[in-house]
Order: structure tokens, then sequence, then C-alpha cells
């Protein structure tokens, strides 16, 4: 089994990463950065927001396993005094004839950037994007399907996946959504409400074959934010916007239901009704 690690670059997460190669070597993994099997992230939801936009390329044939060293992320499934049980299971998986692992696909956004400036034109984002004025209130048009839905003005726009409905989605009152459930969500940022422009003023779910164009609707500087990446916008169009054909995958040697870490992160209770500490 081929495999990789990144880590956040704080003191724990680097001792933990030179720890686990040492396990991996000593149970006959290799280590490969280029075309790795499975990705190990080392660190908090960011570390695998990092980890996924750089293996992204060879999506399709990678799957992702996230160890926390903070606070529970919703991306990682293991603790850091779990690190020699999750190798275990790595090489016991890699002996028994290859046995595929329980996976969990979540789906992305695709987006497709229309404008003049020095960018990527398409994306994928595993949490969300967000598009936001930098000098002033962001104006903007929103078509879904292709026919006009509203016009906007506020501080801007979130559109997030279903796994990142419990990020910044969830600040703005947007739904918490099962990432079993291939939709894009779309949440309104400070909107400005009068007889111009006028929105729902409320989070819209949109499903899998539906689209939403964002039209920048003056000339205006915004500020476009994929996941962890942020890019000034000066000459934008629009924004096409879609649940992508390509799904990611996260590897589960042990079951962790996504309304379970709903509950341990938000709530702070486990399984048994008693409080995390």
């Amino acid at each position: 089994m081929r495999y990789a690690v990144l880590h956040r670059g704080d003191e724990l997460s680097a001792s933990l990463t030179n720890r686990f190669h040492e396990l991996a070597a000593a149970h006959g993994l290799t280590r490969d950065e280029s075309h790795p099997e499975i990705v190990i992230s080392i660190g908090g939801d960011g570390t695998m927001l990092q980890a996924f936009h750089q293996y992204f390329p060879i999506l399709d044939s990678t799957s992702f396993v996230g160890i926390h060293t903070g606070h529970l992320g919703f991306f990682a499934d293991w603790k850091a005094d779990e690190l020699e049980l999750l190798v275990q299971y790595m090489a016991d998986n890699m002996q028994q004839e290859r046995v595929a692992p329980r996976t969990a696909k979540y789906p992305l956004i695709e987006l497709e950037i229309d404008g003049d400036d020095d960018i990527p034109k398409t994306f994928i984002a595993l949490n969300e994007f967000t598009l936001k004025g930098l000098d002033g209130t962001l104006v903007a048009q929103i078509d879904i399907n292709d026919q006009l839905f509203e016009m906007f003005r506020g501080d801007g726009i979130c559109v997030s996946t279903p796994s990142g409905s419990t990020a910044y989605n969830k600040s703005l009152g947007g739904a918490m959504v099962h990432p079993s459930i291939e939709s894009i969500q779309i949440a309104e940022i400070a909107s400005i409400n009068n007889r111009v422009y006028r929105t729902l003023g409320s989070p819209l779910i949109l499903p899998k074959h539906h689209s939403c164009n964002i039209f920048s609707r003056k000339k205006q500087r915004l500020l476009l934010t994929v996941d962890h990446l942020t890019f000034p916008v000066e000459n934008l169009r629009s924004i096409r916007c879609r649940v992508a054909s390509q799904k990611v995958t996260f590897v589960r040697y042990r079951p962790f239901p996504f309304w379970n870490r709903v509950r341990e992160a938000f709530l702070g209770y486990d399984e048994n009704g008693c409080q995390i500490t």
C-alpha cells in the first residue's frame, strides 16, 4: 500500500508524522508522495483541505484519512494516541488480499469562472466557496438553472457542499446536510433588501444536475475564496457552480457516522450521552 502524509506544521503534528513513517515502514507500507493510494492528514480540517487540493489531480485513485491533533475535526476519524491502531488497520487491510476497506464518498462543488483575471477558470471545492466585495457590498444577479432568481446586494454569498455545511455555512444560518445527499447550498452573507435588491433571505439547497450562476452586476473588486485558497478578482463576469461529477473518498477503517460527528462537535456528548471534556 502506497501512502503520503501531510501535517499542519506544529511540533505535535510533525512528531506524529515521523512516528507514522516509522510504524508504516515496520508494517511494510510504502511511502509515495507522488501517487499515494491513501493520504494521511495530520492536524485539523484545514490540513485536510490542503491535502485535498494538493492531490486533487489523482482524486479518482486516492483516498483520505484524517488524524486530528486539536479539536475534533469533521474530516478526522483518529486521535493522536491512536496512531499505532490506524497503521495496524492499514497493514491488516493490505495483507488480507487487498480487500477494500469501507469508504465514504462525499460530493464536491464544481466552479466555472468567466472573467479576465489571471486566476484558474475552474475549481473544485471540498467545503465551500465564497464571493465577497472588497471595497463595499457585493452586487450580483443570481440565476438558478439559467433563469433569473434574484438580485443580491450584501456582504457576500457562500456556496457549500454537504460536508462543508457544518462549517461557514452553519454560522450563516444554513442547514446541516448529510453528505450522502448530492447537493449544494447557497447562503447569503448579510444581504440588504429594498425595492431594487430583494433576496429570499433563506438558504437554498440545490440537487445534483441543478446549477447556479452568479453574475457580477457592477464594476467591483471582489474576493473569491475556495476552501482555504483566496483570490482577488476585479474583472469577474460570472461564476457557474453545480455538484461536481467527481467525489472525494474517505477511508473508514471503523464506523464514525456523520450525525455522531455533529453531536460530538456541537453538542459535546458521546454515544453514551456523556459530556466530552
